[in-house]
C-alpha cells in the first residue's frame, strides 16, 4: 500500500499540532507549505484517513466558523478552501494512499445548484482509502447527467452531498430518480440536518452525519435496494395546496414587491449605496427562497433556524439585523392569502425576538448572504 512507515493511528496531540500547522498555512494564503504539513503527516506514517478528517475537515470547519464570524472574508474563505482542496489531491497521489480496489462502485455527486464540494471529495477519498471503486463527480451535478451516469457504471449506491438546505427539493428528485433505476442513495451534509431529519423525510435510503460514518455504513453491507412501494413525491406537504409553487414561480416579482415596501418602512436603506440596494435586494431573495424550501418540507423551525442565523451573521458584520422584522412582516402581508407561509413567517419573527435566539442551530446558506450585506 505504501512504499514509506506503516501507517499508524493519530493521537489527539499529533492532529491537533498537525491542525494547528495546517490552519496557519491556510489562514495565511500559503499553498506550499499547507501542502508540505499534509504531505509532511503521511511521510512520518500518519494513517491518510486521519488526515483527511482529523486534520484537513476539521481546519475547513474553522474555516466557516471563522467567516461566520467576520474574521474571515468571503474572498479569503474561498482561497483557503481552495488549499484545503488542493491539499487533498496531493495527498491521493501520494503513495502512502494507493489503495487497490476490492470493493463495489459508489458514486460520489453534490446536488445540483450545490457547489460546496469539499466534503464529498473527502468522502470520495476516504472510500478510496477503504477499497472502493469511486467515481466522484464533483460540484453541481445535474440530474440527468446523474442517472445517464449511473446507467453507464452500474453503480452499487448513490452518496449525495449537500450543504445547503434550499438544495433539498433539487435533492429530493435526484434521489427520487436514482431509486426509479434501482439504486439505493445515502446522504449526507448539513443541508439535510444535524439529526438527518431531512434525509428521513425525503426518503433516502441512508444517512450520515460525516464522512467516516458514512464509509462505514456502507462497509457495513450493501444498502438496501428501493422498494417498489417507496414514498411518492405527492406526500410532503408541497403538493397539498399551491404555495409552495406559486411562492417560487414569483420570487423575482415578491422580492421587488418587497423591496420597496421596506424602502418605507426602514429609512435607512434609502441612504444606501447602489451595491448596498443591490446587496439587500439578493438577502430578500434568499429569505424567499428559504420560504419556499420551508414550504416544501413543511417545516417551520427551518426557517425560523436560518432567519435567527442570519440575524447573527449581520450583527457580526455590523449590519443593522432589526431590519428583519419588517421584512419578515412586509412579506406575511403580501402573502396574506398564503396560510402556510404566513405561519412560517410569524414563526421566524418569533423566534428573532426571544432572547434566546442567539443559541438556534446553525442554518447554512450561500457565503455571499450575509457578506454582500455589508
Amino acid at each position: 500500500m505504501s512504499i514509506h512507515t506503516p501507517h499508524r493511528a493519530a493521537t489527539g496531540d499529533t492532529v491537533g499540532q498537525l491542525a494547528d500547522d495546517l490552519w496557519t498555512a491556510v489562514s495565511a494564503g500559503d499553498e506550499r507549505t499547507a501542502t508540505e504539513v499534509v504531505l509532511g503527516a503521511l511521510e512520518r506514517g500518519v494513517d491518510p484517513e486521519s488526515v483527511l478528517l482529523d486534520v484537513i475537515a476539521r481546519v475547513q470547519g474553522k474555516v466557516g466558523e471563522e467567516w461566520a464570524a467576520n474574521r474571515l472574508s468571503v474572498a479569503q474563505e474561498h482561497a483557503a478552501t481552495a488549499i484545503n482542496e488542493r491539499a487533498v489531491a496531493a495527498l491521493s497521489l501520494h503513495p502512502a494512499a494507493r489503495t487497490a480496489p476490492t470493493r463495489g462502485r459508489i458514486t460520489v455527486a453534490c446536488v445540483d445548484g450545490e457547489w460546496h464540494a469539499l466534503p464529498a471529495r473527502l468522502l470520495a477519498e476516504v472510500l478510496t482509502l477503504r477499497g472502493w471503486r469511486v467515481d466522484y463527480l464533483g460540484a453541481q451535478v445535474p440530474g440527468p447527467h446523474l442517472i445517464a451516469h449511473l446507467h453507464r457504471t452500474n453503480s452499487d449506491a448513490v452518496a449525495l452531498s449537500s450543504s445547503i438546505a434550499t438544495r433539498l427539493p433539487t435533492a429530493h428528485a435526484a434521489i427520487t430518480a436514482c431509486q426509479a433505476i434501482g439504486v439505493p442513495v445515502l446522504v449526507g451534509g448539513a443541508a439535510f440536518g444535524p439529526d438527518g431529519r431531512y434525509a428521513f423525510l425525503l426518503d433516502a435510503d441512508a444517512w450520515a452525519p460525516d464522512a467516516r460514518a458514512a464509509a462505514d455504513r456502507l462497509a457495513a453491507g450493501p444498502l438496501p435496494r428501493p422498494r417498489r412501494d417507496h414514498q411518492q413525491l405527492d406526500d410532503l406537504p408541497h403538493l397539498a395546496d399551491q404555495e409552495y409553487t406559486l411562492i417560487t414561480r414569483n420570487s423575482a416579482a415578491l422580492v421587488r414587491t418587497v423591496f420597496t415596501a421596506l424602502e418605507a418602512a426602514f429609512p435607512a436603506l434609502r441612504t444606501y449605496s447602489e451595491l448596498q440596494r443591490e446587496h439587500t435586494a439578493e438577502d430578500l431573495a434568499h429569505i424567499v427562497e428559504f420560504l419556499g424550501t420551508a414550504l416544501y418540507l413543511g417545516d417551520e423551525d427551518l426557517f425560523a433556524s436560518f432567519i435567527t442565523w442570519t440575524a447573527q451573521i449581520l450583527t457580526a458584520r455590523g449590519v443593522p439585523a432589526r431590519s428583519l422584522p419588517p421584512t419578515l412582516s412586509i412579506l406575511a402581508a403580501e402573502l396574506k392569502d398564503f396560510p402556510r407561509a404566513v405561519c412560517i413567517l410569524e414563526h421566524g419573527t418569533a423566534a428573532l425576538t426571544r432572547p434566546d435566539h442567539g443559541s438556534r442551530p446553525y442554518a447554512p446558506v450561500d457565503r455571499s448572504t450575509a457578506e454582500s450585506a455589508s
